[in-house]
């Protein structure tokens, strides 16, 4: 057996060359004039960003920045890093007061989020914690839950990136833009993302690679060291990292999620990467939960 953790390299030259071409054909196939992204000061935006630059002219690339009141302080200043790198016009809008119209930041939630910003994270593991069978906050989140304030904190989030993409759609018609998604393999697989907020695009060059893919096709685009070398975050909660909120490293989380992509078997998973058997029935189960999250609204069908 081809060991995983070759299995999962990637020859990033015709990578880039055959997401170019794939970026350059939909923009064709769609009729647009050119593409719109949201630039998040991750890895994955950066990543997109240095494929459109590389697909097509840099003046027909659009890049919003859209911080809000929970971002990071460097949201800004990151995302204005990669679209200099790569020569991309941008255009900043703060979504706060849209989502203050919506009294977000006056719920339980948004009050808690504001006073307590520098230690959310492990207040948040401990308050799921408390509820019996949901001791992964993620995997809280794709269940569902009866609990008044997890559903509140659910919306609280997940607004920001529905409000993210109205505004990607709204500027994208206006210019005849071709709206571009940044989700990854990895992302896609387990649900981590929200549903019709960044997972509606009208393409997604890289949902068919795994993020650490993702992160060493960003290095040989040439996307700032500041940005490879960062923690990720999905940048909707104050303190959360992506692998604090998963529960795994990507690292790990890729090779399990190839492993099971191949039909290997949980001993020879766990033999090559040296994880429990706890970690692979755990991705299972959230592949399993979020498999609703990929397809299309179910249909009343009669007959």
């Amino acid at each position: 057996m081809e060991r995983l953790k070759e299995k999962i390299k990637i020859n990033t030259e015709k990578v880039t060359l055959d997401i170019e071409d794939f970026i350059r054909d939909k923009i064709d196939a769609f009729k647009r004039n050119g593409a719109i992204l949201g630039i998040s000061g991750g890895i994955d935006s950066a990543c997109i960003a240095g494929l459109l630059s590389r697909a097509i002219n840099r003046n027909k690339i659009l890049g919003l920045i859209m911080p809000e009141r929970d971002s990071d302080k460097n949201t800004v200043r990151d995302a204005e890093l990669v679209a200099h790198r790569f020569g991309i016009k941008t255009r900043i809008i703060d979504i706060t007061k849209i989502l203050e119209s919506f009294g977000i930041y006056e719920t339980l939630a948004g009050r808690f989020y504001a006073d307590k910003r520098e230690s959310i994270g492990k207040l948040i593991k401990k308050a799921y914690r408390l509820i019996p069978n949901r001791s992964n906050p993620f995997i809280g989140g794709l269940l569902g839950t009866r609990y008044e304030w997890m559903r509140e904190v659910q919306a609280y989030y997940r607004i920001k990136h529905r409000i993210r993409m109205v505004h990607l759609y709204y500027y994208g018609e206006k210019m005849n833009y071709l709206i571009i998604g940044t989700s990854n393999k990895t992302e896609n697989l387990i649900g981590f993302f929200v549903k019709y907020g960044d997972s509606a695009v009208d393409i997604m060059p890289i949902a068919n690679l795994y993020k650490t893919q993702v992160r060493r096709l960003s290095e040989y685009l040439g996307v700032p060291e500041l940005i490879t070398k960062k923690e990720s975050s999905p940048d909707l909660l104050p303190g959360i990292t992506d692998e604090a909120a998963i529960g795994l490293s990507y690292e790990k989380l890729d090779l399990i999620l190839l492993g099971l992509e191949l039909n290997i078997s949980d001993v020879l998973i766990q033999k090559e990467i040296g994880c429990t058997k706890d970690a692979i029935e755990y991705v299972k189960r959230i592949v399993s939960l979020s498999s609703h999250m990929r397809n299309l609204p179910e249909k009343w069908t009669n007959g």
